[in-house]
């Protein structure tokens, strides 16, 4: 089945779709600063054959016409319109992660030597989805190259046809309405530092060996995505501790780290859009200090409670119960712009410090994989609250962590590289490879 059989037909050849509800905040927020764009980066052992790569561009985006769209502004709400461009295929020559323009594609390609960039706006899927649209156009451009695809490995093939489920609002397919809301959080401690001067975002890489970190995580009987953001707390209360006495006296005192959570793993959906939501694990200050064990065993319980589906399922209905009463509907866009915004602040980011997102490890055909050295993935720049953000993926015996910092320091970064080094796990900056 293709998009011709949806109800959101306006004729054969366009169609349109209502944005998803984790899509719908971010035309609200979005400037030059906080782009809500994911990238995801593909270094390879050899300089792109960028012929070979625009045919596998473009033999990819005929399975994925859904991602062929572009944001309209209706008179109550946002949508996404078929936009019938190709997808472009640019150099990397100027800052990660740039706003989209209006009246175009919302993702793009960049290519710069041994590297291959996808940047994708929120708006159009998550970092899921994403990656399963490069695995494709990765594993096409591979075989450009000569390499063989093995029939059967399971990937986005451009000859076979795309189902409904892969763009369906999978939100609201799981949306229960007689499920009790989440209750509200307190505000969290944020990072003291002194914002960049702008262009503010700046990342830096850091090659991991996937080896050291799994067998560290695995003597503390946690994952790894558990043993990362342990850290990310330890190092979070060790700069409130350095800070001085008054400086403490006007924090909150709180230390709470937002995880996305792939629901495609925990629910059954194909989709290709946004399809994620987040745990928060935390520490109380007000308790007292924690030393590292005590923040591992916090972390993995915490994770272990909200991850469970009926926790999971308050969120859903939170977030999709709100959109579906009438007064909220019957809002102007305008009006509905403004309060998303205030509440994005209030309700989101005020009440985290900071963000870890790990998309785990990934494979392809052996014949990609024998192309690729790792990958890396950007989260969204952090807005002025936030600060830092923390992002890994891992290919291979390589686990890269990727910190945006809108900061004029890089504090955050290094203490968490000296618990990593101490902890006898080996890595390198992405500046010393």
């Amino acid at each position: 089945m293709g998009l011709e059989n949806t109800r959101y037909v306006t004729q054969k050849s366009r169609f349109w779709f209502a944005l998803d509800n984790a899509a719908k905040i971010f035309p609200a927020i979005i400037n030059t600063e906080v782009t809500s764009v994911i990238r995801l980066s593909a270094v390879l052992h050899a300089p792109v054959r960028i012929e070979a790569f625009r045919r596998a561009v473009l033999k990819a985006e005929k399975r994925f016409p859904y991602y062929l769209v572009q944001l309209r502004k209706g008179f109550f709400w946002y949508y996404l319109e078929h936009l019938p461009h190709h997808i472009a295929v640019e150099v990397d020559d100027k800052r990660p992660s740039r706003k989209f323009s209006k009246g175009g594609l919302l993702l793009r390609f960049l290519v710069w030597n041994n590297k291959i960039s996808l940047e994708v706006s929120h708006i159009l899927t998550d970092g899921g989805g994403a990656f399963e649209f490069l695995k494709t156009v990765l594993i096409l451009y591979s075989q450009e190259c000569g390499k063989e695809v093995p029939d059967d490995f399971a990937f986005k093939r451009p000859d076979e046809p795309f189902s409904d489920e892969e763009y369906e609002d999978a939100y609201k397919r799981y949306f229960r309405e007689d499920v009790p809301p989440v209750v509200k959080r307190s505000k969290a401690f944020h990072l003291p530092f002194h914002l960049n001067s702008k262009p503010r975002f700046r990342q830096t890489n850091v090659v991991i060996s996937m080896s050291d970190i799994k067998q560290v995580a695995k003597m503390k009987g946690v994952s790894i995505t558990v043993y990362l953001v342990s850290v990310y707390l330890f190092i979070l209360q060790d700069i409130y501790e350095n800070l001085s006495a008054l400086t403490r006296l006007k924090m909150n005192k709180i230390l709470r780290v937002q995880v996305p959570v792939n629901l495609r793993n925990i629910f059954s959906s194909g989709t290709m859009r946004n399809f994620s939501l987040f745990v928060m694990p935390e520490i109380d200050l007000r308790l007292g200090h924690y030393n590292f064990e005590e923040i591992l065993k916090t972390t993995y319980h915490q994770m272990q409670l909200e991850t469970e589906k009926k926790l999971i399922n308050k969120n859903i209905s939170r977030n999709v119960g709100s959109e579906k009463k009438i007064y909220v509907r019957s809002i102007p866009l305008f009006l509905k712009s403004l309060i998303l915004r205030i509440k994005f602040n209030s309700l989101g980011t005020s009440q985290y410090s900071g963000v870890v997102t790990n998309l785990g490890k990934v494979k392809l055909t052996p014949g990609a994989n024998s192309m690729i050295n790792y990958f890396v993935l950007t989260a969204p720049p952090p807005n002025k609250m936030l600060k830092i953000s923390c992002a890994g993926i891992g290919f291979g015996d390589k686990l890269v962590l990727s910190f945006g910092n809108v900061t004029a320091t890089e504090e955050f970064e290094n203490k968490f590289l000296d618990f990593l080094e101490m902890q006898k796990i080996s890595f390198n900056r992405e500046s010393d490879l």
